[in-house]
């Protein structure tokens, strides 16, 4: 059972990196400007967050982007939705990188902003 005011078929989008040695950081960089320029303000999407792995090298980093649907997405990144979005530049900076799409329903909670 979906979580109250949660739509039943909200979608998360993550892309999951590992960057090149040393440049995690320059990458989390172009997720502040650039990535979050890619989803902000499209139709269907309601938020995004990124961050980095907390290990000893410290080179795998995420985007994750809320969605109102799999429509939403479909809309924003086309035929190839299933596929990472590079825009330029990212791939100087990345080693490996994988998208993934979860229906988010049941178990969603955000403690509101105070």
């Amino acid at each position: 059972m979906p979580a109250p005011n949660v739509p039943p078929e909200m979608i998360l989008r993550l892309f999951e990196v590992t960057a090149k040695p040393g440049c995690a950081a320059a990458l989390l960089a172009k997720f502040a400007n650039t990535s979050a320029d890619v989803v902000q303000n499209e139709p269907g999407n309601q938020g995004y967050f990124f961050g980095d792995e907390m290990s000893v090298d410290g080179e795998r980093v995420i985007f994750a982007s809320l969605w109102d649907d799999l429509a939403a997405v479909q809309q924003r990144f086309g035929d190839r939705w299933q596929d990472s979005f590079l825009p330029d530049g990212y791939e100087d900076l990345i080693e490996s990188c994988g998208i993934r799409h979860i229906r988010v329903g049941g178990g969603w909670f955000v403690r509101p902003a105070v």
